[in-house]
């Protein structure tokens, strides 16, 4: 039997490309990749609806986690950015180059992705397509079901694996096509849709950039950025404030050697850490950003400590004002 590998972003469109090359009996191998910069939650968002979408659509599912691979695109992207900080040419060069790999090792022929042409402004157009299956090796090699009849011949509709008549010429950002043909699968809990990466999001790609522009990055520290509030204290401190229990614990094993962990005493309040070039008029302004989450009281106690150190230090302070904290808040 004839096997493919589909990229399963998760969304609807992957969902429909798998089911109609499924119809023409060949074998279908899901490969998801996820990333530091997915919005679900890995265990009981896309994870869960991936695992569950699989099985009822009786696909074993491989899923990839792109670490360090995906942070040396980001620093320098040869395709650049979107609007943002997303180098969607150059991430999808990356899967599709992973995929193949895969598509080697499991004996597959081909590759089948939910990409419709027209749908996303950076990398669904033709000159885009063109280039990720150029500088990937693939060309031919990627069969995109639901716009195929826009595409010229694949080598496995060329080789009579799939039937041309059997795909589609779906186009456009416009989700009709796609809702119909789930309805006539009697597809109705797709997961959701795929394009959940922080990324696109502006306030994120600016902290982002605003460390990449200083230091070497690291998964820590994007996982660090995806938590509490930031704060930008003085040219290269940066104190990240838990905004419930949850992150406020977090924050306790986000830790390096040299980080400052900033907490009230006796009041509850919010943990901080605290991150860079340290100096006594940083420190004093983070106190002061702790008591302002912490009390309407007129003054807070505050401790700080560097995080893998006993020694400690406790002032008296008074909360922030909201034009200074919204100056430094990033």
């Amino acid at each position: 039997m004839i096997k493919a590998v589909a990229l399963f972003s998760g969304g609807l469109d992957s969902t429909l490309a798998i089911k109609v090359i499924m119809e023409q009996g060949i074998e279908v191998i899901a490969l998801n990749f996820t990333s530091p910069f997915c919005r679900c939650d890995k265990n009981t968002g896309c994870g869960s609806a991936i695992s569950a979408m699989s099985k009822k659509l009786g696909v074993k599912c491989q899923r990839h986690y792109l670490a360090d691979e995906y942070l040396e695109i980001i620093k320098n992207p040869k395709y650049g950015y979107g609007r943002n900080l997303n180098p969607c040419i150059d991430c999808r060069i990356l899967k599709f180059s992973l995929a193949k790999k895969f598509m080697e090792e499991v004996g597959a022929s081909f590759l089948i992705s939910g990409e419709v042409l027209g749908q996303r402004p950076m990398s669904q157009h033709r000159r885009a397509l063109n280039i990720i299956e150029a500088e990937t090796g693939l060309k031919g090699l990627i069969l995109r079901p639901l716009s195929a009849k826009l595409f010229p011949l694949t080598i496995p509709e060329n080789k009579g694996w799939v039937k041309r008549e059997s795909l589609l010429a779906i186009s456009g950002r416009g989700r009709k096509p796609q809702m119909q043909l789930a309805s006539d699968y009697g597809i109705n809990d797709y997961p959701c849709p795929a394009g959940g990466c922080l990324l696109t999001d502006p306030e994120f790609s600016r902290r982002l950039k605003d460390v990449i522009k200083e230091k070497v990055i690291t998964i820590k520290d994007i996982e660090l950025l995806k938590t509490g509030r930031y704060f930008k204290v003085g040219s290269s401190f940066r104190l990240t404030v838990g905004r419930n229990e949850k992150e406020s614990n977090r924050l306790l094993n986000m830790g390096n050697k040299n980080d400052i962990l900033f907490e009230p005493v006796s009041l509850p309040g919010p943990t901080a850490l605290g991150r860079g070039i340290f100096s006594d008029e940083i420190k004093d302004k983070c106190y002061q950003i702790i008591a302002r989450y912490t009390s309407l009281e007129e003054k807070v106690e505050v401790r700080s400590k560097f995080l893998f150190d006993d020694h400690q230090e406790v002032a008296i302070v008074g909360a922030m004002g909201e034009e200074e904290l919204s100056q430094l808040r990033f």
